[in-house]
């Protein structure tokens, strides 16, 4: 029998956030083991509810969502969008501009496809969120990897993001505040990233999804709002901010100098064609959230449920002998480091495996995250203070018993 390969174009392709790691989970939970999921940011299976004005609008909405909308989306969305981009400070952005998606992750993807040509080159941070990598290398580009240093809070390094541009690259991708690390980029260095980008004619891919999800009484600024004379596209949604993941409600903002990207342009719009357009009853949601009440803010101030649970994270995760973590000012996650003269792991992702295994937590390997070494994990601070006190808590015994035999060896 003729055998059907996978495509040659997801040779490149990784997303270990629900890989082989998740795989073993759901076997373990179909044979009744229940687990511990520190793996993803699926804020609703942990208690965190959209809220509940989003919820009524789009039931209101539903006797008219059946039928397409603008390919672009919904009218008051996407200037409910407008007005949200004006209130950031990013200068003259129309509906034209805004483009309506599946999710930012549907967007992500078309914004690559209708710009790379096979060969191109799109930098890309490390550690990073792989759908970036992944959509990089299947609209045919090269993913080229800069280093963001742990050493500084985990803030990208100007000096190697210039060694790696070449005359193939198109564009430059900025995660901020950052997934996996949480960390939040200063204006001063989001305005080094803009200099460079205009030097080399480079597009700024802007991926804001935790723009609200900020501790300690930090502040986010939009690179768009810095970066007026570069081609900028701005990513978002109401996942993560609005607790909405399954609602797939996300947007794409064009700024900058739009001038010389009309052909570009004209790539996303035949794209956003071609799919019809978003689904709509989640579109519904869109102005509701922006304009309504910012219940995030009672979430992460202090005493809030995800200041409390990301305290209680760096607290016991830093306290294991050989790790160590840059505590996150943003976002839903934290980037632990394993000290490999304490923990010599050769294959991250079958430690993992095993620690799943022996523990029933899951949690996601660095090197899924495009790290290059094997000494980095990512936690999700999502559960419950008591979940998460006992996870962490078996990972610390399963980090003992790895030292324990690792001693009697030597």
């Amino acid at each position: 029998m003729k055998q059907l390969k996978k495509s040659a174009k997801l040779a490149n392709v990784l997303y270990d956030i629900r890989g082989p790691i998740m795989d073993a989970a759901k076997q373990m939970e179909e044979d009744g083991q229940k687990i511990i999921k520190l793996n993803i940011g699926n804020l609703a299976v942990f208690g965190f509810d959209a809220p509940e004005e989003i919820q009524q609008d789009m039931i209101r909405n539903l006797p008219t969502s059946a039928g397409y909308s603008d390919s672009k989306g919904v009218f008051a969305a996407r200037k409910a969008v407008m007005h949200e981009t004006q209130k950031q400070g990013v200068a003259g952005v129309t509906l034209d501009d805004i483009y309506l998606g599946n999710g930012a992750s549907e967007l992500i993807a078309m914004s690559t496809n209708a710009l790379l040509n096979d060969g191109d080159e799109l930098l890309l941070p490390a550690p990073d969120y792989p759908l970036w990598t992944a959509s990089t290398s299947l609209s045919g580009g090269t993913p080229v990897h800069y280093l963001c240093d742990e050493a500084n809070g985990w803030m990208p390094n100007l000096d190697d993001i210039r060694a790696k541009i070449t005359p193939r690259t198109k564009g430059i991708v900025v995660i901020n505040p950052n997934n996996p690390t949480g960390a939040l980029y200063s204006d001063d260095l989001l305005k080094s990233i803009v200099a460079i980008a205009r030097e080399h004619g480079l597009v700024i891919f802007a991926d804001e999804v935790y723009d609200k999800v900020l501790y300690d009484g930090v502040k986010h600024t939009a690179i768009a709002s810095l970066s007026t004379d570069v081609l900028t596209l701005t990513f978002n949604s109401l996942s993560k901010s609005y607790r909405s993941c399954g609602y797939r409600a996300g947007w794409l903002v064009v700024s900058g100098d739009k001038r010389s990207a009309q052909d570009y342009i004209e790539g996303l719009n035949m794209l956003s064609n071609m799919r019809l357009c978003a689904n709509v009853p989640g579109q519904w949601a869109i102005q509701t959230a922006l304009g309504g009440y910012q219940s995030i803010n009672d979430l992460v101030c202090e005493g809030g449920r995800l200041r409390r649970q990301r305290d209680l994270a760096y607290e016991l995760i830093t306290a294991i002998p050989g790790v160590s973590c840059v505590k996150p000012s943003a976002a839903l996650y934290m980037f632990p480091k394993l000290d490999p003269e304490v923990y010599p792991i050769e294959d991250d992702r079958q430690f993992f495996l095993e620690l799943l295994k022996e523990t029933r937590v899951m949690l996601v390997q660095g090197t899924g995250f495009n790290w290059a070494t094997p000494d980095h994990f990512r936690i999700v601070f999502l559960p419950h203070e008591d979940d998460l006190r006992e996870a962490i808590n078996r990972i610390a015994k399963f980090l003992e018993q790895y030292r324990l035999r690792r001693k009697s060896r030597q």
